[in-house]
């Protein structure tokens, strides 16, 4: 049985970690560790931390590692970091920058950022190209102006730039 989710509020900040067994919507700010069956993060919301769910929708900015079984990437999100998802869904316009990698079962296994036991450098983000989809050691992407590009392994999103 479903219940009515969990809410932070547009103007409530959260310093900690947030655990529920059932659907969370953050419009607020959240700085920690998100857990729950559902997650939807709004335009406005900003969390810093990890974020580990079965469904995750994210409108707002996300700072941290996100483990989901289904991620959907909106169009006015900005996130910064890894997505280890079963399937990930990233709509046009949306900022993201890091790695993404699939795995059949994203929600038990331990990221790269909890099982290090030393932090490591983040790596340069992949250039992006608005010309051919071609940059070095890049695949070709879908269109001649798509703002994805792929580069040894890592995605990078960019917003188009203003009209």
């Amino acid at each position: 049985m479903r219940t009515a989710p969990s809410i932070i509020s547009n103007d409530l900040v959260v310093h900690g970690n947030l655990t529920a067994t059932g659907d969370i919507q953050v419009d607020g700010t959240v700085e920690g560790d998100i857990r729950s069956q559902s997650l939807t993060i709004g335009e406005k919301a900003s969390i810093t931390g990890e974020i580990v769910a079965e469904d995750i929708v994210i409108r707002g900015r996300v700072v941290g590692t996100i483990r989901g079984r289904r991620v959907q990437l909106a169009s006015t999100c900005h996130v910064e970091g890894d997505i280890l998802h079963e399937a990930l869904a990233v709509e046009t316009g949306a900022f993201f920058e890091g790695a993404c990698r699939h795995s059949d079962d994203p929600i038990s296994q331990q990221s790269a950022s909890t099982a290090r036991t030393a932090p490591a450098p983040k790596p340069a983000a992949a250039p992006v190209s608005t010309g051919t989809g071609l940059g070095s050691g890049s695949r070709p992407t879908a269109g001649n102006d798509s703002p994805v590009v792929v580069n040894d392994g890592g995605v990078v999103v960019k917003r188009p730039a203003a009209q």
